[in-house]
């Protein structure tokens, strides 16, 4: 028997291979199947962002005279309705897995004591074992958090009301996300960073990213000291290098990373923040025993965690298989996808270009918003990368990584027929980069 502790993407995936190859396959999920991604991460960003792209759109008719009046959201039904959602969800993915011959265990929380699952007290003999037991999100060491008011992506679904006033504590893509949300559903946000405000992302995507919050208050380089109830709001107490200060707000949203759920897992070698360490192969320290998903830390994404999931699966079954993590394609949701994926080339250069006009970017064409495109070349026209703000940018992204894992050129583009109309300006730009590159060879 094999036993995969954690029902989130790796977990799952894995279970399903190994089920589908004959194995028997025993997979324990203290909540809900389908892990972090549906019932926190992903999808209630996707379900959000739907309404406040909406929004947003619907104003932009309104500012051309087109649509009146703008509508309001009605949060409350947002978040019922959306769980709706999510558990149907939940329903399709839990009749899947068993269908594929997986026997799951819900409501018991399970843990490794260095050689055994432990399950309800009970010890599980099992000939590999696969730990994927996801991660929560990062708390901040806070004098005063948590408390009534301050919230996390796993717990926003208990926000009662839409806030006047919402803090979002973060610096990265999931507290850019959650302010766009916000502020399209008329919050006043305002978002506290330590460090520069999304500082990895591509310096065109952060421009056009800064953009589309060009309503939210951006404070970097901020420390919060402590919180503290202030007469029915929230007060927090503020450091930057230059001066102190205090913020009084309706309500708090944690968007400071996440952390792994690895404090039962035992046996296995950690790194100091708790990440179970794997190798290539996603094998752990420990014989028979791997891990996937958050656990393993970075870059904390659905696909990797499935191909992690798979990877793991394929290797019990003894197909001597490398997790590969070149090329991953990531985005970035606002208004529009800000996507990108790159191989790190120090000799490619950049050509951008502004997004075509097309479905869901032809209104923005008066206000010089139809996002942008951006490749990333080599001299000898391999791509190194790309970014794209679009509509299905998402989409073009991972459609390229793949294209570039297997090395394709600019030179390949030179026949590609697209579809039109189109909002991908990627594959305009990599036939033109083959006609620089070819008369540059003439010359």
């Amino acid at each position: 028997m094999i036993v995969i502790l954690g029902g989130g993407p790796a977990g799952r995936l894995a279970s399903m291979r190994l089920a589908h190859a004959g194995k028997e396959v025993t997979l324990i999920e203290k909540g809900g199947i389908g892990g972090q991604c549906l019932h926190f991460g992903c999808m209630p960003v996707c379900a959000l962002n739907d309404v406040a792209r909406v929004i947003q759109k619907t104003r932009t008719f309104h500012d051309l005279g087109i649509i009146d009046p703008v509508p309001t959201v009605n949060f409350p039904a947002v978040l019922r309705e959306m769980q709706k959602v999510q558990t149907t969800i939940a329903t399709i993915l839990e009749k899947e897995t068993r269908d594929a011959g997986v026997e799951i265990v819900y409501g018991t929380e399970g843990g490794f004591d260095g050689e055994k699952v432990v399950c309800g007290g009970e010890k599980l003999n099992a000939d590999a074992v696969i730990l994927a037991t996801g991660s929560r999100p990062n708390i901040p060491d806070i004098p005063g958090m948590p408390m009534p008011g301050i919230y996390t992506p796993h717990t926003i679904r208990k926000m009662e009301r839409l806030p006047d006033h919402l803090v979002i504590i973060g610096g990265g893509i999931m507290a850019a996300e959650f302010a766009y949300i916000f502020s399209r559903f008329g919050s006043r946000v305002t978002i506290l960073s330590r460090s520069e405000f999304l500082k990895k992302l591509d310096e065109h995507l952060r421009k056009r990213a800064l953009r589309e919050l060009a309503g939210t208050e951006i404070r970097q380089g901020t420390h919060i000291l402590s919180a503290e109830p202030a007469g029915g709001s929230i007060r927090l107490s503020l450091k930057t290098a230059k001066a102190s200060d205090m913020l009084d707000c309706d309500a708090v949203l944690i968007a400071a990373g996440l952390v792994p759920n690895s404090e039962n897992l035992r046996g296995v070698a950690k790194r100091q923040n708790g990440e179970v360490i794997v190798d290539e192969y996603m094998r752990t320290s420990i014989p028979c025993v791997y891990a996937g998903g958050d656990l393993v830390g970075p870059p904390f994404q659905t696909p990797v965690a499935r191909q992690q999931g798979i990877v793991a699966a394929d290797n019990i079954l003894g197909m001597h298989r490398k997790m590969d993590y070149s090329c991953i394609p990531q985005s970035l949701s606002l208004g529009y996808e800000l996507a990108f994926c790159s191989d790190g080339n120090p000799a490619a250069k950049p050509l951008v270009i502004p997004g075509p006009a097309g479905p869901d970017t032809f209104w923005g064409v008066p206000s010089s918003d139809t996002g942008l495109a951006k490749l990333m070349v080599a001299p000898d026209g391999s791509i190194s990368g790309m970014c794209s703000a679009s509509p299905g940018g998402g989409l073009i992204a991972g459609y390229m990584a793949l294209l570039m894992r297997k090395h394709f050129s600019v030179h390949d583009f030179a026949d590609f027929i697209e579809v039109h109309p189109s909002t991908d300006g990627v594959y305009g730009l990599a036939k033109y980069a083959s006609e620089v590159l070819k008369r540059r060879g003439d010359g």
